[in-house]
């Protein structure tokens, strides 16, 4: 199993190491030459979205990453990788999103929540995070909320989470993104 980690913004090192705990291979994709390589998945961390939405375009991996996306690749994007997967930007996920929903910095929080197929206690890192306002499609499964909000789903090959789950030590959300790359 090798995963891309789109290395642009965000902890993508982090991420790195959950995926390799979990016995998978993993490379970065800085430039448009990293794209080329094999790969059964790929994760878009956390960042800034409009900035990360920006790089992609001018570093030539916007369209190739909305292609490969919507031919099937999976897909797990946490915080502004969830936002870059919305219709205001890759379009690939149907889901509306709040960008910044619960503040700026001084607004990030830790909470432990249930994620359906993952398990209860999940930990839950929020930094400046977005929620899925609504899923606009019956493809889109929410997987969790939380105080009303929901802070994962999934639809298809694609994964996302307005929590950090790379910022933990449980290894669940990145176990379930590896099984649906698995598929």
């Amino acid at each position: 199993m090798r995963i891309a980690v789109f290395a642009l913004q965000g902890a993508f090192v982090e991420h790195e190491h959950m995926l390799q705990q979990l016995g998978a291979d993993t490379f970065q994709v800085r430039q448009a030459a990293d794209w080329n390589q094999h790969k059964d998945g790929i994760i878009l961390p956390g960042g800034e979205s409009t900035v990360q939405s920006k790089l992609l375009q001018e570093l030539g991996l916007f369209e190739p990453l909305r292609q490969a996306i919507s031919e099937g690749l999976p897909v797990f994007g946490t915080c502004a990788g969830l936002i870059l997967l919305s219709p205001s930007h890759l379009g690939t996920m149907d889901i509306e999103v709040r960008r910044n929903a619960y503040g700026r910095q001084l607004g990030s929080f830790h909470t432990n929540a249930s994620v359906s197929h993952v398990g209860t206690d999940i930990p839950m890192t929020f930094i400046r995070a977005p929620y899925i306002e609504k899923v606009t499609s019956p493809d889109c499964e929410v997987l969790s909320e939380v105080d009303g909000h929901i802070v994962a789903a999934r639809q298809g090959n694609q994964l996302v989470t307005a929590f950090h789950p790379e910022l933990d030590n449980d290894l669940r959300i990145h176990e379930f993104f590896l099984s649906i790359a698995r598929k």
